[in-house]
Parts: structure tokens; sequence; C-alpha cells
């Protein structure tokens, strides 16, 4: 009998690049704009879109991943930044509550479903890794994380930045379909990006070389500060990635 495929959604390909990996072998196409991956994962057939960043770009590409695949749950990864003290560098962590900040507003979204947490952390910790749960907070946009941290004033447990999760939630959602989310911290709470998303991206959120070009040349000040992101983004990588590899083999098993 053929097996359910389970579905994947990621913004960057340094967020992919380590998990595929890992897994080996893998199928590309290109489905409506989108790149997307083929592969086995603990014996479970895996369909992954590429969505470029943002709730826009994460709604479009978890659609497109629905109609082309009708994925029995979907996964949603990537990395993240922490708002408060206490995430580390390549720290793990599952998506317990999921909240959309627009316009100053943070409004909470569906929550994953309670069935996948225990088995999916299960599965992590046997693989030697220990993601902890808490609160995704999904931007349109680079965030003051003191500011929000203020705001907070810890009434959201282990809260996170990132730029996808509600939009992949809500998709799915809609089309009835389970979904989880599991991030790796690239940039804990004391590191302030020192730039906006729009001064390196085009207008659809996709990285400009030329554009962060001209920003390092106007502000040389940031290259550290970059360089320190990149290595960062390599350690939360290669955590994130076996933390998906043991994810998806967590959901292949849970009905």
């Amino acid at each position: 009998m053929k097996k359910e495929c389970l579905g994947a959604v990621a913004a960057m390909p340094q967020e992919i690049a380590p998990l595929l990996r890992r897994v080996g072998r893998c199928r590309r196409e290109k489905v409506s704009g989108f790149n997307l991956y083929r592969f086995d994962c603990g014996g479970y057939p895996v369909v992954l879109v590429e969505s470029g960043m943002g709730p826009e770009h994460a709604a479009k590409a978890t659609k497109t991943l629905i109609r082309t695949a009708s994925p029995r749950v979907i996964l949603n990864f990537g990395f993240c930044g922490g708002v408060l003290p206490g995430l580390a560098v390549g720290d793990l962590v599952l998506a317990e509550l999921i909240f959309t900040l627009s316009g100053g507003t943070l409004t909470e979204a569906p929550a994953p479903p309670l069935q996948f947490a225990s088995s999916i952390l299960e599965s992590c910790r046997g693989g030697g890794l220990s993601p902890r749960q808490g609160s995704f907070i999904t931007a349109t946009g680079v965030v003051k994380k003191r500011e929000l941290a203020q705001r907070l004033a810890g009434s959201i447990d282990q809260p996170v930045l990132e730029m996808e999760s509600a939009a992949v939630f809500r998709e799915a959602r809609q089309a009835g379909i389970a979904a989880v989310a599991l991030r790796g911290v690239s940039d804990p709470a004391e590191e302030e990006l020192g730039f906006d998303i729009a001064e390196i991206c085009d207008s659809q959120l996709n990285l400009s070389p030329w554009r962060l070009m001209l920003t390092l040349a106007k502000r040389p000040a940031l290259v550290p500060q970059l360089i320190r992101l990149a290595r960062n983004s390599k350690v939360a990588g290669e955590n994130l990635a076996l933390g998906v590899e043991l994810t998806l083999v967590a959901l292949g098993e849970t009905k």
C-alpha cells in the first residue's frame, strides 16, 4: 500500500541544504515557481517546498504543496531569533503556540495539534537533542527584540521570532491538514539585528546580492554581525537538520 506523504515548508536554501545532505538522494522539481524536493525519511515519503521569506510567500508555497502532494501533515521549519534570555545559538524550539505580529498588534493563531508534541520531543531526545516548547511570533520584518520583550513582560512562554509559521498554519488549517513547526535559534535575544530585511532583499523578500553589497558599502560596521550570523546559521542549520529528520520520522509513525 502506498504511504501517505509528509509535507514540509522552509523559507531559505540555508535552512534546507543541511537536511538534504542528511537524507541523501532527492528529486528536485519546479512547481508554480517554487522549488520542490521529494525524498524519503525513515521510510516515509516527504515533499518539501522552498517558500522564500515572509508570510505571503509561505502562504502561496503551502497552497502549492497541498495542491501538488496532498500531505497528511505539514512540518514548517527554519531559523528563528530568541526574544528573551535563555535560548542559545543552535537550540531547537517546537511550537506550542503561534502568534502573528502585524502593525504592532499581536494576535494568537491556531495552535499546533497536541497529539504530535510528545512523539516529536521523544524522537528528538532519542537522537541526542533537547528541544524546548515555545511560542512562535510570525513578523513581517525585523523586530526590535528588546522592545518586544518589554511589551510581552513575560506573558508568553519562550517566545521566538520568525516570518512564516502562522501563514503555513493558516493554509494547512483551511485545508484540514495538521501542522507542526520546529525552528533552530540563529540569533539569541542579545543579538539585535542592525539592519532591516528591506535593505538586503528585493520587493519580493528575495535576498538581493547587489542590495547586500550596497548596504555593506554604506554601513561597513555591519560586516562583523553578518559574519557572526552566517556562522550561527551554520550551527543552527546542522542541529535543525537532525531535528527535522527525527521529527519527520515521528510524524510518520504518529497517526
